[in-house]
């Protein structure tokens, strides 16, 4: 076996890292040994500035950027909640939707606020996630200097208080629509009650990886083709 190839993901965030790491394990049981990932963090990236106006070109911008500065491919998502009642907020705000950029209890007591008048039966909403494959055009790989994104949803609904301790973000206040077999003949689970391979089961994030992993494994270990 040759050595691993490495796939850059461009985050920061420990808590995303560990659940896209539990994702793509999933995805690539024989390639994992084959791919490594390393986060933009440990690589001493900095953040670039979130100048898209949709998720897909959020998550561009930031593979895109991952991809110049490392040479690699670079990974990168960019997610957030999505309210009927709000006309589609936080959306692409999710994360500094209290005006400091991370702050998950500050976002969610934010948010828990301004829909403590919504009743029950309209507060509707869904998690989105736009992920990002960048081949940087340098030599040794099946495809070079390509791109593509690739999107997945998790619908559900926005409860009152926050009920568990797994996840991040909004997940405590979150009840996704699909919910785990466990769950049939008890109150429905936040995302934030489930355990990770539940959540990645049905998730937004994991749908999108699920979607833009056989074009990585193709692009970075294979002859290029983009296989379905």
């Amino acid at each position: 076996m040759g050595q691993a190839r490495k796939v850059v993901v461009a985050t920061h965030n420990e808590g995303k890292m560990r659940e896209l790491r539990s994702i793509l394990n999933g995805f690539l049981p024989h390639e994992g040994q084959r791919i490594e990932l390393v986060s933009a963090g440990q690589l001493g990236l900095p953040d670039p500035v979130e100048t898209g106006t949709t998720f897909q070109q959020n998550a561009l911008i930031k593979a895109g950027r991952a991809a110049r500065e490392s040479g690699l491919p670079a990974l990168a998502d960019d997610s957030g909640l999505v309210v009927d009642v709000m006309g589609a907020a936080p959306g692409i705000l999710s994360a500094r939707w209290s005006g400091r950029h991370g702050d998950d209890q500050a976002n969610l007591e934010l948010l828990l606020n301004q829909l403590n008048d919504i009743p029950d039966g309209h507060r509707g909403g869904r998690f989105v996630c736009a992920a990002a494959l960048v081949i940087p055009d340098v030599p040794g790989y099946a495809v070079r200097g390509s791109q593509v994104t690739r999107t997945g949803e998790m619908p559900g609904s926005i409860i009152r208080q926050a009920r568990g301790e797994n996840g991040f973000g909004y997940d405590p206040i979150f009840v996704p629509r699909d919910q785990p077999r466990r769950a049939r003949d008890q109150e429905p689970l936040t995302s934030a009650e489930m355990t990770s391979d539940e959540k990645n089961a049905i998730s937004h994030r994991g749908k999108a990886l699920a979607a833009i992993m056989p074009i990585l494994v193709s692009w970075v270990l294979g002859d290029g083709r983009v296989r379905s």
